[in-house]
């Protein structure tokens, strides 16, 4: 039983990396009875960093064997190891870092990391499981470049997989073989991913808007290879749609999709190597209900959506997950709108609002969409933080407009391609892309709790002059007891006593402007008037 007393992490607490690690070459030689990982690193110090300061990395349950800085083994005296930290002493300003590791991933019943299960070996990087791997700064601001060399039994692991492109593969006279993938994009330790294991694919490829040719494979267990034909479908329609509604296209030789049924989390957005749990891969008519079969839609494209949100632009730090998943929700949800009907996929999306993220607006564990402080980073995965964090992406979309929202994110990838960021960074690229004022928006990041509105109306009979006063009020919530009012989009319209559409023109205007507007509420009270109303 553990007796660590649990810590607290503070979102005013952070502070930016002392090193950088740019690059990372891997090498795991994969067994049953341990995996022996050799790990070289590219270490810079930053700019700002003091010289003679510490480098801390992180890694838990791993056996050092080796320790190398230049190529020279270092001595005790350099560094301290304990449970969770690995830290160099007096590390020099940029330097290689050679490290070699056993673990035991057999034995790895937490399923963070890389374990072993059925057979095959899989990884589970988010949100800390990198440093149950090798030793590294695990945390999502630190971007490197990855090489990965997986070396194992031929005829227990005959897929070798990792992120990126295969650049090289061999045997061994000893019945093992090997394969070499690389990735040559920065990424955060969190989306590492390898498979190994016996395993079918089915192929496909699509070909981008810019005319680049992608190879698509969806990897299962064999007595599964008939269930992926939807799936296929679905990822080609992510890809297609993101390049039409965002102008977004895939930017790797290769796309693959590995489904096994012992994998813990629903899917995982791992670059270019997406891991799944069977349940959001395997359909077919005579098993699979049309909820099934919708609901693999929006599973394939949230994760293939996030590699503009959440892989080629990341998260500064945990605090700012909504960034990546609330965004990424967003934008499925809109997938399926788009591919399916509208209507009723927003009637699906409310229900779970109200059926579970209201309820948690409620109650004592009430948190922002952005939240202050943690304990434990696996309970950052709520339905605030991705549910309530898509309609708060929904809201600024409804503010500036289908064509505003869309300069935004063309401005939010041009600023950070390549770069860790936060939820104000984000909303800072919409505002400036429109020239929209949306300081009080940010509120929706940082306030818990479900608003409430209450809406009146009066009608002037002789002036023809609608007014609507609408009110709005916060319950309180766990640490904040008065809230500060939102900045709440309010879409509406009017209609005859025939139900069709009356122009809308607000008082001080000259001429009507459509039939349906969107009304800014930033105040506790406020009055919006009508003119040239014909009939209440």
């Amino acid at each position: 039983m553990s007796t660590k007393t649990p810590k607290t992490t503070y979102l005013h607490d952070y502070t930016p990396p002392a090193y950088r690690i740019p690059r990372i070459d891997l090498h795991l030689d994969l067994g049953d009875a341990h995996t022996t990982v050799q790990s070289r690193l590219h270490i810079v110090r930053a700019e700002t960093t003091p010289a003679g300061t510490p480098l801390i990395l992180d890694g838990q349950h791993l056996e050092l064997l080796a320790l190398a800085l230049d190529g020279k083994p270092l001595s005790d005296a350099h560094y301290r190891i304990d449970a969770d930290h690995l830290t160099l002493l007096d590390p020099p300003a940029s330097f290689e870092l050679a490290v070699t590791t056993r673990i035991h991933p057999q034995d790895n019943t937490a399923l963070e990391g890389l374990y072993q299960s059925s057979g095959n070996f899989c990884t589970q990087c988010e949100a800390e499981g990198f440093r149950r791997i090798t030793y590294f700064l695990d945390r999502p601001d630190v971007m490197a470049v990855f090489t990965t060399t997986l070396l194992a039994e031929q005829a227990r692991y005959p897929v070798l997989l990792s992120n990126g492109n295969p650049v090289a593969s061999g045997t061994l006279d000893d019945g093992r073989h090997w394969a070499t993938w690389h990735d040559p994009f920065p990424k955060p330790c969190y989306l590492f991913a390898l498979v190994a294991g016996h395993l079918n694919y089915i192929e496909d490829s699509f070909t981008t808007q810019s005319g680049r040719l992608v190879t698509l494979r969806i990897y299962v267990e064999p007595h599964n290879i008939d269930q992926c034909a939807h799936a296929m479908y679905a990822l080609k329609q992510a890809m297609a749609w993101d390049e039409q509604r965002f102008g977004l296209e895939y930017d790797l030789d290769l796309y693959m999709i590995v489904a096994v049924g012992d994998f813990n989390m629903g899917a995982m957005e791992n670059k270019g190597l997406n891991v799944f749990n069977t349940k959001y891969v395997l359909a077919r008519p005579d098993i699979a209900t049309d909820a099934d079969y919708q609901g693999i839609l929006g599973v394939i494209g949230h994760e293939y959506f996030h590699n503009w949100t959440g892989n080629r632009v990341t998260c500064r730090d945990w605090f700012q997950l909504s960034l990546k998943e609330g965004l990424t929700v967003f934008r499925d949800q809109e997938f399926s709108s788009d591919l399916g009907s509208r209507g009723v996929k927003r009637i699906e999306d409310v229900r779970i609002l109200r059926s579970s993220q209201f309820p948690q607006d409620a109650g004592p564990m009430a948190h922002p969409v952005r939240p202050d402080s943690y304990i434990e980073i696996n309970n950052f995965y709520t339905v605030t933080v991705y549910n309530k964090g898509a309609e708060v992406i929904r809201m600024l979309q409804t503010l500036l407009g289908a064509d505003g929202f869309r300069r935004g994110m063309d401005l939010y990838f041009q600023r950070h391609d390549g770069q860790a960021v936060t939820c104000d960074d984000f909303v800072a690229a919409m505002a400036d892309a429109n020239g929209a004022d949306l300081g009080q928006f940010k509120r929706w990041y940082h306030q818990a709790g479900t608003p409430e509105l209450t809406v009146s109306d009066a009608y002037d009979v002789a002036s023809h002059r609608y007014t609507l006063t609408v009110r709005q009020s916060c319950p309180p919530t766990p640490g904040q007891p008065h809230k500060e009012p939102f900045h709440i989009p309010l879409a509406l319209g009017l209609l005859d006593g025939n139900g069709q559409d009356l122009p809308l023109q607000q008082a001080g205007e000259t001429a009507p402007q459509g039939t349906t507007r969107v009304l800014d509420l930033r105040e506790t009270e406020q009055s919006f008037t009508f003119i040239n109303v014909p009939v209440r």
